[in-house]
């Protein structure tokens, strides 16, 4: 059935089909070869609103035509189907962390026009709301934070103690937020698995929730689930696009968002790792 989409999707013969596992919000993944030679790369959705992968293919376009860092291209999209080019795996290098870094550095700089986006967004499984905001601290809370804050309560992954810890940080958030900063384009979902390396050992973004956000939210997202050579990575960053001396006090700021999507999808233990990140803001 996937090659047969696939085929109609795209107009040309389908050779092969290898099921690759299961994708970011439970989509089924694929390598698709084709008669004519190449592989693409295919998302189908398993019963999500279609939404779902139209918000993908937004945030891939919108990332890729900066030209910044590689982004896998939109080849087709449909009510059921994501098709991209296949980038073939390899692993890590230094060199290309380093070149990864410059190029993040590039991307945040190709800005946005507010904080949000014009499409509705996913963040895994989740629904992430893009309504756009002139400003960051009220965007962060409002839309990223307590949503989600919310959702952890009521699947009980975060008592009501660790709810009143969180809101008294977002009732300060203005406070905490630093130096004011433009809309940056963020991935937004920027852990390890998200930055897929070639064969080369060049970094392609994937699986993106990108939106206008703050730079230092993907940096925070990378030093929460680290890709190799990350240090080498954040110092070619600062030294394309300089970041403000004290951005790593800020860095458990920008992971209450990250920790609290895991607490709603997996529980009390991330629950307990944003209450603590916090009460450093206390």
């Amino acid at each position: 059935m996937i090659g047969d989409q696939v085929a109609a999707l795209l107009e040309a013969a389908v050779a092969g089909v290898t099921a690759l596992g299961t994708g970011a919000g439970g989509a089924g993944t694929y390598r698709v070869a084709l008669l004519g030679g190449g592989n693409v790369f295919v998302k189908a959705t398993g019963g999500q609103d279609p939404s779902f992968l139209a918000s993908e293919a937004n945030a891939l376009r919108w990332l890729r035509e900066a030209e910044g860092v590689r982004v896998p291209e939109v080849l087709g999209i449909s009510d059921s189907l994501l098709v991209t080019t296949w980038i073939a795996p390899g692993r890590a290098t230094r060199d290309g962390a380093e070149e990864f870094g410059r190029q993040l550095a590039t991307l945040h700089a190709r800005g946005a026009q507010s904080f949000g986006a014009d499409w509705p967004g996913y963040i895994g499984s989740l629904p992430l709301d893009n309504n756009e905001e002139e400003e960051w601290p009220g965007f962060y809370a409002g839309r990223r934070v307590l949503p989600y804050l919310r959702a952890a309560a009521d699947r009980g992954a975060v008592d009501a103690d660790g709810v009143a810890v969180i809101e008294r940080v977002c009732a300060r958030i203005e406070d905490l937020a630093g130096p004011p900063e433009l809309p940056a384009r963020i991935h937004g979902d920027l852990w390890a698995g998200n930055i897929h390396w070639d064969t080369r050992g060049r970094a392609w973004l994937i699986d993106p929730a990108a939106h206008g956000g703050h730079r230092e939210t993907d940096l925070a997202m990378m030093a929460l689930f680290e890709p190799p050579h990350l240090d080498t990575i954040v110092a070619a960053y600062d030294e394309v696009h300089p970041l403000d001396e004290n951005w790593r006090e800020r860095t458990s700021l920008h992971q209450l968002h990250p920790l609290l999507v895991h607490a709603v999808l997996f529980g009390a233990s991330y629950g307990a790792q944003a209450v603590a990140a916090a009460r450093q803001y206390l």
